[in-house]
């Protein structure tokens, strides 16, 4: 069998080029690369240094097989699949990862490759973001001024369409207008049946859309037999293979394509293919199935297919253009390193969501607890993520509080306090963590509270106007009444980082709920309000003297209040700042970065006293507080280098070890979105980021 579904491979750090080195300095190495990422479902990475090292996988670390192979003057070489494949690979020169891009270069045999997979993830178009579309172009040249014979290759496997490769799998074709479409899907096509957290979609269709050109030849077939076909011949099979319904596993079905591009000079030539994904329903919503974005108007995957074809060389452009402008102004706000670390979050945090329309035709947006627990709309996921929708798209920031605004409001949530999450994705059915809508237990009243007022006040901030706080008034009045009466010295109870465990007098949650009440004071002003609006503000504003007093340990402040020479990071003070509100003193920011200087590890700041574990969105939210950009880089850079040394091989986990860069827990988590919160800090780039969406 060609395929030897192996293991993970360790990573080995590669040289890379004099000519490239001098492009890219201190070449960045990911943990994992983002391919092909659009949502939890469909979301493809490499997990290895070289595309040539090992298989693409999901995100969960099963294998979503591409192989791609090249013949230059008769030879073949692979440049994405692993030593199992009976070809030389190319030489990986380097790979560099932007928001919406990621390209890659190899050199061999007097030719240079340039492989890029575009996601076009821009949100101030939910058309265009919803599309789940990627594409894969190849660039190739002669890089010794001699003419070559080359060709090129791609398949993808069935395992695209499956949860577990032992799954019955049927393929097919279909013409789209000048695109040739194959596609494969389950058998069973159990549309929303399961909901889990390791779990990979079994319904719906996956496709290559190809190019209709004369020098292109397409076949599904299995791997073996259309690899050394290629290998061997430079071609592929004529016929379709139509032995199915058969197991992915079974002789390893894939479609692949073959550009033949004859001879290639100095002068580049240019090829691209799309992959895309038709899952047809996406959510169930209170046990009622939405279709994804794209598909609210009744358009089909023909039709988006043609569409993206038309928009390819326009969307290019569009992504080159963006991808240059956020990056010179994430390094103007925070640095090169900083940069690259919100270049990698920027696909993961879009990709852990989904975008649908209720029945009325809005948007809602619904993200998913990758590796935690598979919670959908988790609240204290939202929140984190929220600087990047804040920055990006209030839309979508709305399209994830609205569900949980609206389900708070149905007399089944007898709570005074907000809820956690919605179900388990992609059920949206009602709260599953803790007690659920029956009993307090391993509830977050205080955490969820102060989240959704925060947000709330945030977004009303960013757009100029409160009209949707107006539309949920008595539930917003009444969780800042349980702040009022439960957020200063909060019970024994979770927090967001509820794998640290229960904790009582949590002063770092305290802060939350008193900045809080701010916000919430902010949107009384807001909305005329006036005497309300004052009321809540000299309440937050005296129990943020309290704190001080409470929580005071010397040279910084307590981890709990009733407990001395402890610590922890107060990263909730962030939104004092950043909604203007001022309702501690700088000297409570200053105390506290002073102090966190001297506790830091190789790999970061650990999130408090107990632990040596540190979680990536909150160490940037407590560097934003630093008055310095010396003071910043110096919690970010380590942070840098977790991601650039981490030997855990996984899409950007936001818990891991400072002590030795081990994953703790989680991953390709949405909660990485937060580290974009650097960039509300600069009110200016604030306003001009978040104009374009409205």
């Amino acid at each position: 069998m060609a395929r030897y579904h192996t293991a993970l491979i360790p990573f080995v750090f590669f040289s890379v080029s004099a000519n490239a080195a001098a492009q890219q300095p201190e070449a960045f190495r990911p943990p994992a690369v983002p391919l092909v990422t659009h949502d939890p479902y469909f979301s493809a990475w490499s997990m290895s240094d070289r595309l040539t090292d090992d298989w693409t996988r999901h995100w969960t670390g099963a294998i979503h097989a591409m192989c791609g192979l090249i013949q230059i003057d008769g030879k073949a070489y692979r440049y994405m699949a692993p030593p199992n494949i009976k070809a030389p690979p190319m030489k990986q020169v380097s790979v560099e990862v932007l928001p919406t891009r990621t390209i890659y270069q190899f050199e061999e045999a007097g030719v240079g490759l340039t492989l890029t997979f575009t996601t076009p993830a821009l949100l101030d178009d939910l058309d265009v973001l919803s599309r789940p579309v990627t594409y894969l172009t190849w660039e190739v040249r002669a890089l010794d001024k001699k003419p070559h014979t080359v060709s090129i290759y791609l398949d993808c496997s069935g395992e695209w369409a499956v949860d577990s490769p032992k799954q019955e799998i049927t393929w097919g074709r279909y013409r789209a207008g000048p695109i040739e479409v194959l596609r494969v899907g389950s058998k069973d096509q159990a549309v929303l049946a399961k909901a889990g957290d390791n779990l990979r979609i079994d319904w719906g269709y996956f496709c290559l859309g190809v190019p209709r050109e004369t020098d292109t030849q397409t076949v599904m077939t299995s791997d073996r037999l259309a690899r050394e076909t290629f290998i061997s011949k430079n071609e592929v099979p004529q016929d379709d293979d139509l032995r199915m319904p058969r197991r992915a596993s079974d002789d390893w079905p894939v479609f692949a394509c073959l550009r033949n591009l004859g001879q290639v000079g100095s002068e580049p030539v240019t090829r691209h293919v799309m992959l895309a994904y038709d899952d047809g329903y996406s959510i169930e919503y209170f046990h009622e199935k939405l279709r994804p974005w794209w598909r609210r108007k009744g358009m089909e995957m023909p039709e988006l297919l043609r569409g993206a074809s038309d928009d390819f060389a326009k969307l290019v452009q569009r992504c080159k253009t963006f991808d240059d402008e956020i990056m010179a102004d994430l390094e103007k706000v925070g640095g090169q390193k900083y940069a690259r670390l919100c270049a990698l979050a920027y696909r993961q945090c879009i990709a852990a969501h989904k975008l649908v329309a209720d029945k009325a035709g809005n948007p809602l947006y619904f993200s998913k607890e990758n590796f935690s627990n598979g919670c959908i709309a988790t609240v204290d996921v939202t929140c984190p993520s929220s600087p990047f929708f804040l920055l990006f798209s209030t839309k979508l920031l709305a399209g994830q509080l609205v569900p949980i605004l609206d389900y708070a409001s149905m007399p089944r949530w007898k709570h005074a306090y907000a809820p956690h999450d919605l179900g388990t994705y992609p059920k949206a059915n009602g709260q599953v963590y803790g007690g659920g809508e029956k009993t307090d237990r391993d509830q977050m009243p205080v955490e969820e509270c102060g989240n959704m007022l925060l947000m709330m006040a945030a977004l009303a901030k960013t757009d100029g106007n409160a009209a949707l706080a107006k539309k949920y008034w008595p539930l917003l009045r009444q969780w800042a009444n349980y702040l009022k009466d439960k957020g200063l010295d909060p019970e024994n109870q979770l927090c967001t980082d509820d794998f640290a465990g229960h904790l009582a007098h949590n002063t770092n949650l305290s802060v939350k709920a008193i900045v809080a009440l701010g916000g919430y004071s902010l949107l009384c002003d807001m909305l005329g309000e006036k005497d309300e609006a004052a009321a809540f503000r000299k309440l937050a504003k005296d129990m943020a003297r309290q704190w001080i007093k409470m929580a005071d340990d010397g040279d910084h402040f307590r981890l709990a209040f009733d407990r001395p020479q402890t610590w922890s990071q107060t990263y909730n003070l962030v939104w004092d700042r950043l909604l203007g509100l001022n309702l501690f003193p700088p000297e409570v920011a200053r105390k506290q970065i002073a102090f966190y200087k001297t506790k830091q590890n190789k790999y970061g700041l650990p999130l408090d006293s107990r632990k040596a574990y540190a979680k990536l969105d909150w160490t940037v939210w407590t560097a934003t507080l630093a008055e310095s950009p010396e003071d910043f880089a110096a919690f970010v850079d380590p942070l840098y280098r977790f991601a650039q040394e981490s030997p855990s091989r996984v899409p950007l986990t936001d818990w891991y070890w400072t002590n030795d860069a081990k994953q703790a827990g989680f991953q390709a988590r949405s909660t990485v979105g937060g580290i974009y919160i650097k960039m509300l800090a600069d009110s200016t780039l604030w306003k001009k980021w978040s104009q374009r969406s409205r």
